[in-house]
C-alpha cells in the first residue's frame, strides 16, 4: 500500500534550520499534488505549504513565507519542507500528504498521509 515516511525531525534551537523529508511508495508520485502540514500542542492540524505535480505551482498557507520552502523531487519521489530561522511556534508534529491530481488546501482533500515527524524548538 501507499507509503510515505517522513524524517528530518528533531530538536533545535531558534534561529536554527531544518529540512524535513517525505519519501514516497507504491505511489505514482508524480501524479500526485503534495503537501506539508504542521499540528501543534493543542491545535488543529494545519496547512503549511502544497506543491503540485511538477512543482510549478506553489501554495504557501503560512504567514512567514520566506522562511518556508516547499520542493519535490519527482526523480527521488520525495518532498521536502526547508524551514529556517525556526521559532518555538514553529514546533509541533509535521506531516506530509498526497492527493491525485491538483494541490489542494484542506486536509479533506488528501488522500495519503505519513506518520509525522516530530520539531521541537528550544528558544
Amino acid at each position: 500500500q501507499v507509503q510515505l515516511v517522513e524524517s528530518g525531525g528533531g530538536l533545535v534551537q531558534a534561529g536554527a534550520s531544518l529540512r524535513l523529508s517525505c519519501s514516497a511508495s507504491h505511489l505514482s508520485f508524480a501524479a500526485h499534488a503534495m503537501a506539508w502540514f504542521r499540528q501543534a500542542p493543542g491545535k488543529q492540524r494545519e496547512l503549511m505549504a502544497a506543491i503540485s505535480r511538477n512543482g510549478a505551482d506553489i501554495f504557501y498557507a503560512v504567514s512567514e513565507k520566506e522562511r518556508f520552502t516547499i520542493s519535490r523531487d519527482n526523480a527521488k519521489n520525495t518532498v521536502y519542507l526547508q524551514v529556517n530561522n525556526l521559532k518555538p511556534e514553529d514546533a509541533g508534529v509535521y506531516y506530509c500528504a498526497a492527493r491525485r491530481w491538483e494541490l489542494a488546501k484542506t486536509e479533506y482533500e488528501y488522500s495519503y498521509w505519513g506518520q509525522g515527524t516530530q520539531v521541537t524548538v528550544s528558544s
